[in-house]
């Protein structure tokens, strides 16, 4: 993700052999009272050191594709972004260390970048922001025609056709539809990933042209000076006062805005609250138990966050508590028309609604 007007800070590193910290022992809330600036961690903290071993491995790839004398700087943040107007990534504070991932996903039900793989697309990712703001390629005539103005106002929500192939597809939500500077970004992801064979998993997509042009003007600026140097850290949690539980609240808020509304036509197509199925388990009791799987499920096919899908199937279980609904049918035939109304409404919502761009 690229960003416009942050205001720049900079941060004093720790010690690679600084103790563990204390906080790593608090509980859930305790930790969540803390401010970002109460962390103490920073990229050279000893829990760091896989992420580092990731960062490592992208700027390997980045040799081997001739830029070995452009390494974007890393820092941590609240998230992913490359700002606008310094070449380098801002990394979430939770890949620094195993017991802020453990929040992380308790409270997001999911830690974007935790594993090795996904880290590392997302890497590639704002690598490719990082290269466009310290070559200034966006300026060039031949970037606008392919991917569009990088002046294009970034919208709050956009609303993607998944079935396009006039976009690659590396990350979630088919990101690359979301500004021309993502269609980059992605586009150079894809170009980037090692052994990831673009030119015959791209044939006669009308994508190609974009990976094309990106071959060719990779093969011209690597090695060459670049145009904007700036080391600054923007926004890092080192000068952050907010504390990790201000912080959660409105990251869930505004996800749960994103849920589409349910109607009861679709929950009683299949639960019911005739009386022939009073003996029978509640509708609420089956959604409860099933949730995690028909969460992650769901979540795996439409690119949807589970939070967002986990909001929607808190909305159900409250309504089918209200209409007092009972499944009609046995756990084992329940199951699959649970996940084809889910997945529908999901779907729904994707065509009909809007993908929010990340906070």
């Amino acid at each position: 993700m690229a960003t416009n007007g942050r205001k720049s800070r900079c941060i004093t590193h720790t010690s690679p052999t600084s103790p563990a910290p204390c906080w790593a022992r608090y509980t859930d809330s305790d930790l969540l009272d803390l401010r970002f600036c109460d962390l103490k961690i920073t990229l050279n903290s000893p829990a760091a050191a896989p992420l580092r071993h990731r960062i490592d491995r992208l700027y390997n790839e980045l040799d081997r594709k001739g830029f070995t004398n452009f390494k974007p700087h890393c820092w941590l943040s609240t998230e992913w972004f490359s700002p606008d107007g310094v070449p380098g990534i801002a990394i979430p504070f939770y890949l620094a260390h195993p017991r802020l991932a453990k929040l992380e996903k308790k409270q997001m039900l999911q830690a974007e970048g935790n594993s090795e793989s996904e880290c590392l697309k997302i890497l590639r990712h704002e690598a490719g922001h990082a290269i466009n703001t310290a070559y200034r390629l966006h300026y060039r005539k031949a970037y606008r025609d392919l991917f569009g103005s990088y002046a294009t106002p970034y919208p709050e929500t956009y609303k993607p056709k998944p079935n396009s192939q006039k976009f690659v597809h590396h990350l979630d939500y088919w990101y690359a539809q979301a500004h021309p500077a993502e269609d980059f970004a992605e586009t150079f992801a894809v170009w980037m990933t090692p052994k990831s064979n673009w030119r015959n998993h791209y044939k006669n997509w009308p994508a190609l042209r974009k990976l094309d042009y990106i071959d060719t003007l990779m093969t011209e600026v690597a090695g060459s000076p670049t145009k904007i140097r700036s080391k600054q850290f923007i926004e890092p949690i080192t000068h952050n006062q907010q504390t990790l539980r201000e912080y959660y609240r409105t990251r869930k808020l505004t996800l749960a805005d994103e849920f589409p509304s349910f109607f009861d036509t679709d929950l009683t197509k299949l639960f019911s609250n005739e009386a022939k199925y009073t003996r029978r388990k509640t509708a609420a009791a089956f959604l409860r138990d099933y949730a995690p799987e028909l969460r992650s499920t769901v979540a795996h096919w439409t690119a949807a966050h589970p939070y967002t899908i986990d909001q929607v199937l808190r909305d159900m279980i409250d309504r089918c508590k209200e209409l007092r609904l009972r499944c009609k049918h046995t756990d084992h035939l329940t199951l699959p028309q649970a996940y084809i109304m889910l997945t529908v409404q999901t779907m729904n919502y994707i065509h009909s609604g809007h993908f929010r761009l990340p906070l």
